[in-house]
């Protein structure tokens, strides 16, 4: 056979070939096919170019989600996070030597790198600063005090050796709405974790007992009651604190994610309450959690403090 035929037979191989294979990748490629049949021209993904058309659109695991766009996958729980949304939680230090009254600060940057100086007042403060051991113990509730360059200073009881989660409650002015940022802070010494303390319903604090009822289902708004009382006698004199007759802080065993509660009232100043003092939060999973009460009597403040379960199906704590 002569070259030129050689070449020519070759080239009709290649041909077949080729069509063979557009054939098969037409019918692999609905997308393509379709857009063969409206004119020829490539039907665009929707999803690739960043919009859905109908409003939703799939997860990693190809589950349909409803609503006009789903959550980043970087959102999570507040206090979880050293930064959201422009604002950075910036420490002086991540480590410092065990003390009873060791001076802390810090700063939170706004989305242009600079020092945040004007907030929105909540629950009568600028910043709440909630201070605990990864195990859940040494909670403290401070105000630290900030200067005009924008820097938060404050002196936390740092006693007790071991790895603390710092969380910051506030509100940029430029935001409209709240903020939890969380880091570490690592103080030397010998450290013995303590364990989770078993579920309980009641504590007791300076001489009150404080007992909770509440059924909390997982994933649903649950409303948490505190009576408080001494010596068997209800408590009716509970004075004012933060806005409210107590202020709650609630965070999950295991990662130390932060839970936003709410009072069923306010106080001012003047009022008295009591001996319950009622609150509303949502539990975002099944698991153990800890409860942090601070409440208020002849200007003294108190902590109880409560494990809770909560399970697939609710449970009582």
């Amino acid at each position: 056979m002569t070259v030129p035929a050689k070449l020519a037979g070759f080239a009709v191989v290649l041909a077949l070939a080729f069509g063979a294979a557009f054939a098969l990748g037409s019918l692999a490629d609905p997308v393509t096919s379709e857009a063969a049949e409206q004119g020829g021209a490539h039907a665009e993904d929707p999803t690739m170019a960043g919009g859905d058309t109908d409003g939703s659109h799939a997860d990693d695991d190809g589950h349909e989600q409803d609503g006009l766009e789903a959550e980043p996958a970087s959102a999570a729980l507040p206090g979880l996070a050293v930064s959201q949304d422009g604002y950075t939680l910036v420490p002086r230090t991540t480590s410092v030597p065990a003390g009873r009254s060791v001076p802390y600060g810090f700063t939170v940057t706004g989305p242009d790198g600079a020092p945040v100086t004007a907030y929105t007042e909540s629950h009568e403060k600028d910043l709440h600063l909630i201070v605990v051991r990864r195990d859940l113990v040494g909670f403290q509730h401070v105000h630290p005090t900030r200067s005009a360059d924008g820097t938060w200073t404050v002196d936390l009881d740092l006693s007790a050796p071991g790895a603390y989660r710092v969380f910051a409650d506030f509100e940029p002015a430029a935001l409209g709405g709240g903020l939890t940022l969380g880091t570490d802070l690592f103080v030397g010494g010998d450290f013995s974790p303590a364990p989770l303390p078993a579920a309980a319903a009641t504590d007791r604090v300076g001489g009150f007992d404080v007992a909770l009822d509440g059924a909390a289902v997982a994933g649903e708004e649950t409303e948490l009651v505190f009576t408080v009382s001494k010596e068997g006698t209800p408590v009716t004199d509970l004075q004012p604190y933060l806005g409210a007759f107590g202020h709650l802080v609630a965070l999950r065993a295991g990662d130390l994610a932060y839970l936003h509660t709410h009072p069923a009232e306010d106080a001012h100043p003047g009022d008295v309450g009591g001996p319950q003092v009622r609150f509303a939060t949502t539990f975002p999973t099944a698991g153990a959690y800890r409860l942090f009460l601070d409440f208020a009597v002849d200007g003294t403040v108190h902590t109880a403090e409560f494990s809770v379960t909560v399970g697939e199906e609710g449970g009582r704590p």
